[in-house]
């Protein structure tokens, strides 16, 4: 299988470089950023920062390439970095500027890449020549993805000067606090460069010594799965810091990444080369299946529609020649067989695994105790080499809600809560696991714990797990048919050691929470919904994507229309509802429920599954700036659905709001019977 890359050349960068160039500094005002496209040099006092004007914050990689950039998987890339990016209510970014501006670095605020693991963002900077981006932080999967390109970057605006003084920058500047092996991938220019010294013997992994000591459940699942300087599976203990490489028991990847990661493979490796154990990738065609009844006329003549095309086919020619199993549309009628992540819940995942994919939100497995999480499409290509993915053991944030919640209160709500406080707007959870906790946690099932995770990715977090109990063991048992017996092997000793250590500790009240709305921006924008000064009216409102697709959303749209409709109320008539199930798999499970008609004589839109609107990709998208959405989905970052202004909520909310046509909290019937057809 290596035996292409075992005479491949290979070599180190020099331990300097310079970085010759324009420096690009996206600050929140359009103008200043035009002006810099049309040639000026902003000045930039890096003694005294106060003097500067606003670096924009929170850049999104649906910022940086929007979602149907993404179609493109080549270096044309290169001509569309930032063309998302909304600086006040502007987009003044177009297509070739930043390629036509010969800048060489761009400089922004806090939480830069933040979002999607498209790999798509930093290779189209790379490609449009930035070859260092600047931020006050930046999130881990963006910075991983930039390392793996051989983009560099940095938290130091000192650069800023040495830059434009044209100065020789020492590489250690880049490598300073990273593990070795990250150290070594930068100065290598990338992961695979890196992987191929590996494999050739020129480069050393450190072996990890870390003695016995109380640990986290994802501690000692890392501990599982760290390979060994002399090539074997497992390690007494970890701690956060200690870097290697860990087998995988899953990688997965969609039809937005598959196919770069295998022209990659195919240049690199070669085509008739095996991946590395296929047993164990997965591919699915789960978010361009409904594009073509949302696509612009002005985006068809840009040829995306066919691009889209493209990227189906290639990954089915990659399955098929590699013999990788492949969920993907369904025959009879229109549709996927499901996302991903609610796929691999149902029928993959674990207690006790190590599971990567392709996707931010791989964390919604971590609801059946195991660590999952979204890599890049590098590290997905060099995953079918090795079976391996280099990680750093993170810190673990606990998070305890203790307590119970109220009957109008969902996991949905917890999470937004959590996203609204200071210490994660602040970017201070970055690249920590997310262990959920305490008996409101508990109380929960396992759908509603995926949700937790799920959304550990809008935190920025590592990963989100809650560890595995009886709820799992019923899971396992009901909904993959396994014996109860072998389903409670696997969750034994998988919980967190007493005295195990902790970077921050986060604790609340479930009887303290009330329905949440994130106000459009950002799902940080949280506030309770009896807080919103006026009513607010919507004309969309959308149910499903991973995160609210599952059987148990379904329970709660289904709880809320059978409400009204034993009252005489149906869909308002200025709302256009949609409910998208996440798999084929709870479309059968609301077959069985008789859910499907509620929904249907309540005046919903009916799905089949598919990420769609979530990506700005199907049915419930907003079309004009001014149309305000609200949605069940896990983001609602600038353009990421679409133009209009999107509220984010629980599946209860959302409901709730299509019936009275404006935003509102669900208060549940006393009478839960279904109501008569």
């Amino acid at each position: 299988m290596s035996n292409p890359l075992l005479t491949r050349a290979v070599h180190k960068r020099p331990t300097s470089v310079k970085l010759t160039g324009r420096i690009l500094f996206l600050t929140e005002d359009p103008e200043l950023i035009r002006r810099q496209l049309a040639g000026e040099d902003l000045p930039w006092d890096t003694k005294n920062p106060e003097n500067n004007p606003k670096l924009r914050d929170d850049i999104s990689t649906d910022e940086i390439t929007p979602a149907h950039i993404c179609f493109f998987f080549d270096e044309t890339l290169g001509e569309f970095p930032y063309t998302g990016l909304k600086c006040g209510n502007e987009l003044p970014i177009k297509r070739s500027d930043v390629k036509k501006g010969g800048f060489v670095a761009a400089v922004s605020g806090k939480r830069r890449g933040k979002g999607s693991s498209r790999e798509q963002s930093p290779y189209a900077e790379l490609s449009a020549g930035i070859k260092l981006v600047i931020a006050e932080n930046i999130e881990r999967i963006y910075k991983q993805n930039c390392q793996n390109l051989g983009v560099l970057t940095s938290t130091d605006f000192g650069l800023i000067d040495k830059i434009r003084r044209g100065e020789q920058v020492p590489l250690s500047v880049f490598t300073q606090g990273e593990d070795d092996i990250t150290r070594q991938v930068i100065e290598y220019g990338g992961l695979f460069p890196f992987n191929v010294a590996r494999l050739q013997g020129k480069v050393s992994i450190p072996g990890i010594g870390t003695g016995p000591r109380p640990m986290t459940v994802t501690e000692k699942i890392f501990a599982r799965h760290m390979i060994t300087s002399d090539g074997r599976t497992g390690v007494p203990a970890v701690k956060p810091g200690d870097a290697g490489f860990a087998r995988t028991d899953l990688r997965f990847s969609h039809e937005y990444v598959t196919p770069m990661a295998a022209i990659f493979y195919e240049h690199f490796v070669g085509k008739d080369v095996p991946v590395n154990d296929r047993e164990s990738i997965i591919f699915f065609r789960d978010h361009l299946t409904f594009l073509d009844e949302v696509l612009s006329e002005e985006k068809r003549k840009m040829g995306l529609l066919d691009l889209a095309t493209q990227l189906k086919l290639k990954q089915e020619s990659f399955a098929k020649s590699q013999g990788i199993k492949l969920h993907g549309e369904l025959r009879d009628r229109k549709g996927s067989e499901g996302i991903c992540h609610s796929i691999v819940a149902e029928s993959y995942a674990l207690p006790g695994q190590l599971n990567v994919g392709s996707d931010s939100h791989t964390p919604h497995v971590g609801a059946v105790g195991c660590i999952a999480f979204g890599i890049g499409t590098t590290d997905v290509f060099n995953s079918w080499i090795t079976k391996d993915v280099r990680v750093k053991v993170p810190e673990t944030v606990k998070i305890v809600v203790r307590g119970k919640r109220r009957a109008n209160v969902t996991a949905k709500d917890f999470i937004l809560k959590l996203l609204a406080m200071d210490y994660i707007r602040s970017g201070k959870a970055l690249a920590k696991v997310m262990e959920y906790s305490g008996e409101a946690i508990e109380e929960l099932g396992v759908d509603e714990r995926a949700t937790m995770c799920n959304m550990a990715a809008e935190i920025g977090g590592f990963t989100g797990i809650v560890a595995a109990d009886q709820k799992v063991v019923d899971f396992l048992a009901e909904r993959r048919g396994m014996k109860r017996s072998d389903a409670e092997k696997l969750i034994l000793g998988l919980k967190s050691d007493e005295g195990a250590q902790y970077a921050h500790v986060i604790e609340m009240d479930a009887a303290e929470i009330y329905p949440m709305v994130a106000t459009p921006g950002d799902p940080g924008n949280g506030k309770y919904i009896r807080d919103l000064n006026t009513p607010v009216p919507v004309e969309i409102a959308y149910g499903g994507t991973c995160t609210a697709g599952k059987n148990e959303d379904m329970d709660m749209y289904a709880a809320v229309l059978n409400d009204a409709l034993q009252q005489g109320k149906h869909v308002s008539p200025s709302v256009q509802f949609y409910i998208q199930f996440g798999s084929q798999e709870t479309r059968e499970y609301c077959v069985r429920k008789g859910y499907l008609n509620i929904f249907q004589r309540a005046g919903a839109k009916v799905i089949e599954p598919s990420c769609g609107a979530c990506i700005n990709a199907g049915p419930g998208v907003s079309t004009r700036p001014d149309q305000i959405v609200i949605s069940a989905q896990n983001r609602n970052f600038p353009g990421r659905s679409g133009p209009g202004q999107m509220y984010l909520a629980s599946p209860f909310t959302v409901a709730a709001s299509a019936i009275a046509g404006y935003i509102t909290e669900y208060q549940p019937s006393e009478q839960p019977a279904l109501a008569e057809a």
